[in-house]
């Protein structure tokens, strides 16, 4: 006899449905899990015989084969013991349904049927509704995340016994239902952190605005307690609120890394992701045998932090360039290839020096600048090409610390960086993948970005003097775009182009060399 359950594989942040078959005859009592199975999904026959036993039904004896088809796609994760007991006691004749056909589920089972919770599941809702199927089963832990997906229903249980139950429609099971709009609403509204805990650096601030009004990568260079990673935690505090669609793409990706809160619906505050220096390639931008989304693909619509930049493996910061550049990452292995977004905003810090502290003729023991340029040197130029403020942070000073006068809080920040990023909605409507200023390929630059006489005097100057590559030259116009989007300037005007100008400062003589 043949019975066939559909559940689904996640590759990427996409889903394939999986059709589970089994298929029993009389003979030896062997079985057979085929369709490329990992580790995980070929352990899945003990705990599948284990909990069907201990729910009170009865294993089948025999020749058993299971397929996961499509057999070329590969399987992995825990998420197929359920749909295999399920398969199973249909395979066997102890379940009466009409609703497998119409059914994807999935779920871990214990030994004694628990469901236990399972990674990936927005992605199989998204797809198990695109396909056309009525309900998705999903372990309880689950429902709230699958619950977001509308033209589904949604049933959420904790035992095997339950997944019977509705099966052969004994008792009342309501499909597990979310308010969207109301858990939404809850959009920026967690964070403890704000800028008016930050005393003096309004120079800093300012520059910390700019870049998140135009989505701009940023590096801070300053000595130790001056702030850069206070300041950087409170960025996600100035962005703007997640929009539904970026809560959806950032949740799938949270969930296909196993990283969701249990029982959480959706992502609906900015990531902020901070790696330890000594992160491996892979964990930064993913991969393994089965490819995973590395910590710049979780940062996705939100902020990559990178503290002491120069402390990370050289490999490491390279790998970024290509993502930085192209907003998603391609990883590709024998058997698979998958793509991660990686639209995230690349903030760092730095000392200036390995002494923490900047050069000063008059200190002795202190560092010099040829310890300077060396230690900026671990940094290479093309990585530093793609960051767009350069900013120079300094001390706070006593009087600052020890007044009263509170800064500036995020809320208001915000609001300034809200209207700036409405511009930008409206100038790039249309525009695939572009959705900030920061975002924009050469043509667009040359199109949106025109210069006057005096500010094209000003930038020619300033590249002449400085030594400035292609790729600066049009940071340069990103970020004066951005700046006059904050003061809701249609033209860019020189002081707009001089203000963008100081914020490369790593591109000046006595840095490199």
């Amino acid at each position: 006899m043949l019975a066939r359950v559909y559940c689904a594989s996640t590759v990427g942040v996409d889903a394939r449905i999986i059709d589970v078959e089994t298929h029993h005859t009389n003979g030896m009592v062997k079985f057979f899990l085929v369709g490329l199975p990992d580790r995980a999904v070929s352990e899945s026959r003990d705990r599948v015989e284990a909990a069907i036993r201990n729910t009170g039904s009865y294993y089948p004896l025999g020749r058993i084969t299971v397929n996961l088809a499509p057999a070329d796609l590969p399987k992995e994760g825990n998420a197929f013991d359920l749909p295999i007991a399920v398969g199973l006691l249909r395979m066997s004749g102890q379940l009466y349904t009409q609703k497998l056909e119409e059914t994807v589920m999935m779920g871990e089972l214990s030994l004694d049927g628990q469901i236990r919770p399972i990674k990936g599941v927005l992605p199989v809702a998204v797809e198990a509704q695109k396909k056309g199927f009525k309900y998705l089963v999903v372990p309880k832990e689950n429902g709230p995340e699958a619950a977001v997906v509308e033209g589904l229903e949604v049933f959420a249980f904790d035992h095997l016994n339950q997944v019977k139950d509705w099966l052969e429609n004994r008792g009342s099971m309501e499909p597990f239902s979310i308010d969207v709009p109301s858990v939404f609403s809850l959009n920026g509204k967690a964070s403890v952190m704000d800028f008016s805990d930050v005393r003096g650096q309004e120079n800093v601030k300012r520059a910390l605005e700019i870049a998140a009004a135009g989505g701009h990568n940023v590096i801070m260079v300053g000595p130790p307690g001056s702030g850069k990673t206070m300041m950087a935690r409170r960025i996600p505090t100035i962005l703007p609120p997640l929009t539904l669609e970026e809560a959806l793409e950032t949740t799938k990706i949270h969930s296909v890394s196993g990283i969701l809160d249990s029982g959480k619906a959706l992502i609906t505050t900015r990531p902020f992701r901070a790696p330890h220096h000594t992160v491996s390639d892979v964990a930064l931008v993913g991969g393994g045998s089965v490819p995973m989304p590395g910590e710049i693909s979780m940062a996705h619509n939100g902020v990559l932090f990178l503290d002491e930049l120069p402390e990370f493996k050289r490999s490491a910061l390279e790998v970024m360039r290509q993502p930085l550049e192209d907003g998603f990452v391609s990883i590709s292995r024998a058997r698979m290839s998958v793509t991660y977004p990686s639209r995230a905003m690349l903030v760092a810090s730095m000392n200036p020096s390995p002494t923490g502290d900047w050069y000063d003729p008059h200190q002795m023991g202190g560092s010099s600048s040829l310890q300077m340029q060396r230690y900026l040197s671990k940094i290479s130029g093309p990585l530093l090409d793609r960051i767009d403020l350069h900013i120079e942070v300094n001390k706070v000073s006593y009087d600052e610390l020890s007044g009263r006068a509170k800064g500036e809080s995020s809320k208001d920040i915000r609001a300034r960086v809200i209207e700036a990023r409405e511009i930008q909605s409206q100038r790039f409507m249309g525009v695939k993948g572009v959705y900030s200023n920061a975002q924009m390929n050469t043509r667009q630059v040359r199109k949106v970005c025109q210069l006057d006489d005096a500010s094209s005097g000003i930038l020619k100057k300033a590249i002449t003097s400085l030594g400035l590559s292609a790729r600066a030259y049009d940071r340069i116009l990103k970020v004066g775009r951005t700046i006059a989007d904050l003061d809701k300037s249609e033209n860019i005007s020189s002081h707009h182009i001089a203000e963008a100008i100081q914020y490369r400062s790593l591109d000046r003589e006595g840095w490199l060399g």
